[in-house]
């Protein structure tokens, strides 16, 4: 009996054509004289077997052989008129069937190009359907006429179950093999070749089929049962020659051709794995059919009930599974072709979903497709019983990797949820199209940090469940992350420190990018803001980068509202109470200055603080100006030239910084004068001024008294 073990079936057919005693004799034989042993009991059964033959032949004597003869004339008369009706009735069917099969073919070709593929299969199954059914009809005309005209009428004879039910499964595997080439509807035809091509290779399996087909599901079996056993056996013998030799010529004929189509599919495949298979079985194609026609030919002769069941399982087995996988295959990559396109609104809150979505794609794409490659493979191994792939998706084993599989997957796809979710809402915030308006420098910072906190907190979760679920101990991996965290928060403590440091600054709304702050003793704009670290670029256009750990306090100038501050100095002899109408007309005229926007930047809030200092030049009088955040200094210019303007129009006198010398006084108090010379109306030149005489009066006496 045939047993479902890995190669079982080789073995038997080998150990089958070599004796027993002498494998027995010899257990330590080399290689060569194996091989030679081998051959030589396979030439030997061959030999023997052929011999029988001839003695059956030869046991036919006059008499004898008249009355088999007839028997066996009319058995054929009877197969002859089964077998007439059968196929006679599918040629004529077949006809029949053809505007089925245009119908289909042109029906795919229309609609949507996104549907193309859908309409295809349908049609395609579609025209296999009317093609069997003209099988199905044939098949049952000749079990009518085998019921009704020959032999007992009601019940049918072996021999002509043998020729119909070698009918059905011939012309099943050749509707197949039309449903592949499809040769005279090329838009229903399932492998991408040419016309000339399809109509080759469909033509010659077709036959290919029909010999090894009928030749050992009828042609055998029936020369076993109405001559001899032997008689079969050759029958067997001659067929499976007939056919090794043809697939051998149509292997080494067309392997150059077959080597060209496949290198150039190869290089069309944008998948590794398919493209490096495609060009390793475009130079040993050729071989591999003449090894699968060479055991074909050996398992059938030396096993002829086990073998060719389980070759035909297995073939058809293959074909299958290699047929589904890249119809799947191809059904994805059209599918998937097409980019993802979200409606208006949709894009106009989430700018960057589908681009997100489009990026996904070809990476789930591939993992779909290695999948699919990996069941192919071992379907295909199942089928030539090289791994029980059906076994072990039942075992313990396997079902507990498909558990893992399908957690793994889950984890995966919900992380990849949980970021879409989140990282669309962000960039909904942040996205100033939308009713929210253009989001605050803050806010696009707090957000960007919360994205790639987001990020890295999905990594890490996603990461530990996945090996959680393939069975790794992440017991220790947490606890070894907890003493690297220990030792990395003792060695970089100021990492640490800016890290805090930036977080509960951004949370405090203390700085934004685009403020004017004083952070570390520096003063500028901040142009970078990280959860470490803020960069400043000051008056003088240098780039300050500093971290927070070496930040003790942030002075904002651009939170709310600002002041302008100014002090501003008139001489001693000026009436104060003159001065302050002046500064607050210069106001007035700030109101009014033609730059909207520092116009725009007053909060009408203008205050005289009086006197705030009696200077060594000056008496000083303090001004504040409520602005609008950051506009301070362009306010306070503007209002330092209406203010010169208003005091030189009011003869308001802004001195000059000086020095008074005094000479001191005497004990009554009266201090001597200090007279210039007056140089002459005139203008004379310098070198004709002369300096007037001091006079008595002029000159600082000493008094000796007072040494």
């Amino acid at each position: 009996m045939f047993t479902r073990h890995p190669l079982t079936w080789l073995t038997a057919a080998l150990t089958a054509l070599v004796p027993a005693l002498a494998l027995a004799e010899e257990p330590e034989e080399n290689p060569a004289r194996s091989v030679a042993e081998l051959t030589q009991g396979a030439a030997q059964t061959l030999g023997e077997e052929l011999r029988a033959i001839g003695d059956l032949f030869k046991g036919f004597e006059g008499e004898a052989l008249g009355p088999q003869l007839w028997t066996l004339a009319q058995e054929l008369a009877d197969l002859g008129l089964i077998i007439a009706v059968t196929i006679g009735l599918l040629l004529l069917l077949r006809p029949l069937a053809r505007p089925v099969f245009n119908r289909a073919e042109s029906w795919a070709q229309r609609g949507d190009a996104r549907l193309r593929t859908v309409r295809r299969t349908v049609g395609v199954l579609g025209a296999a359907l009317a093609d069997l059914a003209t099988i199905f009809l044939a098949w049952i005309a000749g079990y009518a006429i085998a019921l009704s005209f020959v032999g007992d009428v009601g019940g049918i004879e072996a021999r002509e179950s043998l020729f119909l039910n070698a009918f059905l499964m011939v012309e099943g595997v050749k509707a197949l093999l039309r449903i592949l080439f499809a040769r005279r509807n090329p838009h229903l035809r399932l492998i991408a070749t040419d016309d000339e091509h399809a109509n080759y290779w469909g033509k010659r399996l077709a036959r290919m089929a029909g010999l090894i087909g009928y030749g050992l599901l009828f042609i055998g079996p029936f020369a076993t049962m109405a001559v001899a056993e032997g008689v079969g056996q050759l029958a067997v013998l001659i067929v499976m020659v007939l056919a090794f030799g043809y697939a051998v010529v149509l292997a080494l004929r067309n392997r150059h051709d077959v080597r060209e189509r496949l290198q150039a599919s190869a290089a069309q495949s944008k998948v590794l794995f398919t493209r490096t298979m495609l060009s390793s079985l475009a130079w040993v194609w050729h071989w591999v059919v003449i090894l699968y026609f060479g055991a074909l030919a050996v398992v059938t002769i030396t096993q002829p009930d086990a073998a060719l069941a389980f070759m035909g399982q297995a073939t058809l087995q293959t074909a299958l599974a290699i047929g589904i996988g890249v119809f799947l295959a191809i059904v994805l990559t059209q599918a998937t072709a097409r980019r993802i396109r979200l409606s208006e609104r949709n894009r106009r809150h989430f700018p960057l979903l589908e681009q997100r979505l489009n990026s996904y794609l070809p990476f789930v794409l591939k993992i779909v497709r290695t999948a699919i490659i990996v069941v192919v493979i071992a379907t295909v191994l199942d089928a030539w019983q090289l791994f029980d792939f059906s076994g072990w998706l039942t075992s313990e084993g396997g079902l507990q990797t498909l558990g893992v599989i399908f957690s793994v997957s889950l984890v995966l796809l919900a992380a990849t949820a949980v970021w879409l979710l989140a990282a669309s809402f962000i960039e909904h915030r942040l996205n100033p199209d939308v009713g929210h308006g253009t989001p605050s420098a803050r806010e696009q910072t707090l957000l960007t940090l919360f994205r790639n906190a987001i990020a890295i907190i999905l990594i890490t979760m996603t990461t530990m469940i996945v090996l959680a679920e393939i069975g790794i101990n992440i017991g220790p991996l947490i606890a070894g992350a907890g003493v690297l965290g220990l030792a990395i928060g003792f060695g970089a403590q100021k990492l640490v420190q800016d890290i805090i440091t930036g977080v509960f600054i951004q949370l405090e709304n203390a700085i934004d990018v685009g403020d004017i702050i004083t952070a570390g003793g520096v003063t500028g704009t901040v142009e970078k803001l990280t959860i470490r670290s803020v960069n400043i670029r000051d008056l003088f256009g240098t780039y300050h980068f500093i971290p927070f750990s070496s930040v003790d306090s942030v002075s904002n100038f651009t939170r709310h509202f600002a002041y302008h501050v100014g002090s501003y100095g008139v001489a001693y002899r000026e009436d104060v109470d003159q001065v302050i109408p002046e500064l607050e007309a210069a106001y007035e005229d700030l109101q009014q200055h033609p730059n909207a926007d520092i116009r725009n930047a007053l909060y009408d809030d203008f205050a005289v603080d009086g006197v705030v200092s009696l200077g060594d030049n000056s008496v000083n009088i303090r001004v504040r100006i409520k602005t609008a955040p950051g506009m301070q200094w362009a306010v306070g210019r503007a209002y330092n030239g209406l203010v010169k303007k208003r005091l030189d129009a009011a003869g308001i006198e802004i001195p000059f910084p000086h020095r008074t010398i005094y000479f001191g006084e005497d004990h009554q108090g009266n201090a001597p004068p200090m007279r210039l010379a007056q140089v002459a109306s005139a203008s004379p030149s310098p070198a004709s001024i002369t300096p007037a005489a001091p006079t008595a009066s002029d000159r600082v006496h000493h008094d000796p008294t007072e040494d």
